[in-house]
């Protein structure tokens, strides 16, 4: 109970700008959300508690990242946390790429893992995880050629793994420190330290949890049209449409409609590329609005579309403004699903783009 304890509160102290819910002061949904996650994680984990002064958005993320990822399906575990690592690659969040790489040290090759760290794709052994992990290491680039054919339960879960972390990578960005892995250790320091929290990871990625668990804590609503990737599983579909929902309308709260029209404009004319170092680009967009929403519009535009610049200076003076922990994690949060929802887009069971087959991927427990 000690450690248990000491645990906590060292994850609690990872979570910069907001104070967390603690889970013995949890109620309501944040207690149900909690609830599910210490039975089928162990540990009440710093993404969740980044979330927890917005409940809903608590509840949106869990959904989205708990049914694709951690149910049983069409595409085993070891799988999806090899598009989990490439797809935290290509957003630049290192604290990702830690704790997903560590996951494949449990059941997959650790050369493997760290090739996708290193953004060396082609290095992979194994042919399935290299077509998987250089799929989703480019999922957000329209233009990127298509090297997936997928059954429509496969889709569901891969690309829901895929939005869920262009999702959660942004918010981890902004939320949580740089890295879970110290980053001045040796390369076989490391592996080391991947190889203990692959082991520690390793019973609860091997466990298959009953899809649709988490459904129940957001209401129904209905499965919008850049979703139609998720039709395959009606466990995702269901928790994407109520996420998706829920994440809208705590944008609608913590946004105005002209800071939301900024960064939906450019996210118009968003073909995947990165920003650059210069945020010009950013001070550009939002020139025209209102002094409290160029604070909440840059924001939002970093968050959406280079989440590593998000810095103390960019969320003080959207707290200046708008100082609720609320609040930041609702901007916050909308900006990251509209990146991620358009990331989605790209993937639906209709995309015309040309395609050739990899090595199928294993079944689940395969």
């Amino acid at each position: 109970m000690l450690a248990s304890r000491v645990v906590s509160s060292v994850v609690q102290r990872q979570v910069k700008y907001v104070t967390p819910v603690p889970p013995a002061d949890a109620g309501g949904v944040v207690a149900d959300v909690y609830a599910q996650a210490a039975e089928e994680m162990r540990l009440v984990t710093p993404p969740l508690l980044l979330h927890s002064p917005a409940p809903e958005a608590l509840a949106a993320y869990w959904m989205l990242m708990r049914e694709p990822l951690m149910t049983g399906g069409a595409v085993d575990r070891m799988a999806k946390e090899a598009v989990a690592a490439a797809v935290s690659v290509s957003t630049i969040c290192p604290y990702c790429v830690d704790m997903h790489s560590a996951g494949m040290y449990a059941d997959a090759d650790a050369d493997d893992a760290e090739a996708i760290v290193a953004d060396r794709v082609e290095n992979v052994a194994d042919p399935r995880i290299r077509a998987l992990a250089g799929w989703a290491r480019n999922a957000h680039l329209p233009d990127a050629p298509v090297d997936l054919t997928l059954t429509a339960a496969e889709r569901a879960e891969l690309v829901g793994v895929v939005v869920s972390f262009h999702y959660l990578t942004r918010m981890v960005n902004v939320f949580l420190s740089s890295f879970l892995v110290p980053p001045r250790l040796t390369p076989a320091a490391r592996r080391r330290v991947k190889h203990g929290i692959g082991r520690l990871l390793g019973r609860t990625l091997r466990e298959s949890h009953p899809a649709g668990r988490s459904v129940s804590l957001l209401p129904p609503a209905e499965l919008p049209a850049d979703a139609g990737w998720a039709v395959g599983n009606e466990a995702v579909a269901q928790a994407t449409a109520r996420a998706y929902a829920a994440l809208e309308a705590a944008g609608e709260r913590a946004l105005s409609p002209e800071v939301r029209a900024v960064v939906r404009r450019r996210l118009g004319r968003w073909r995947g590329e990165e920003t650059g170092l210069s945020r010009q680009w950013c001070e550009d967009l939002v020139d025209h609005l209102s002094e409290p929403d160029r604070a909440a519009g840059r924001l939002a535009l970093l968050t959406a579309f280079a989440s590593y610049q998000v810095d103390e200076e960019v969320v003080a003076e959207f707290r200046r403004h708008h100082p609720g922990d609320r609040q930041l994690v609702e901007a916050v949060g909308w900006a990251s699903l509209v990146a991620a929802r358009q990331v989605g887009a790209l993937h639906l069971p209709t995309d015309p783009r040309p395609a050739a087959t990899p090595p199928a991927p294993h079944p689940a427990g395969g």
